[in-house]
């Protein structure tokens, strides 16, 4: 069963499957239109849908240039249910903030901190808001 909304305020689905050790689909586009997509850990802060990556990571640049986004969280006990999350990415924050984060998405994914010596430029935390929101239950409904 697919359930839409248009609202930037998350779905509680959404912050639900953001919040957990779900893993995100984060879909970007290149200069020449194509699109990119990589799996990343994701989080929620403020309300909002956030991921955390580094400034000289593709998907940044990519993302400085046109900020329109799709987030796709799939439920890693159950991957016939997720949410699909297209918008914007309407903040960024750097500094030992974003570092912070990183962290804190490490300990919920590896249960450690982030290597230090994995970092290769300066970490920036992602804010998405969405323009809508699809949530996915195929055990429901497999009509879609």
């Amino acid at each position: 069963m697919a359930q839409t909304t248009n609202s930037p305020e998350l779905h509680p689905v959404t912050e639900e499957l953001a919040s957990g050790r779900n893993f995100a689909a984060v879909t970007t586009a290149l200069p020449s239109g194509m699109f990119q997509t990589q799996v990343l850990w994701v989080g929620v802060r403020d309300g909002a849908v956030v991921l955390n990556t580094e400034v000289h990571r593709k998907r940044y640049e990519n993302l400085q240039r046109d900020p329109r986004i799709t987030v796709l969280i799939r439920d890693e006990a159950d991957p016939y249910r997720y949410a699909e999350v297209p918008g914007e990415v309407t903040r960024t924050t750097t500094g030992p903030e974003a570092r912070e984060h990183i962290d804190e998405l490490s300990r919920k994914y590896e249960g450690e901190d982030y290597p230090s010596d994995a970092i290769k430029s300066e970490r920036v935390i992602l804010g998405v808001t969405p323009h809508r929101q699809t949530i996915v239950d195929q055990n429901q409904d497999t009509s879609d």
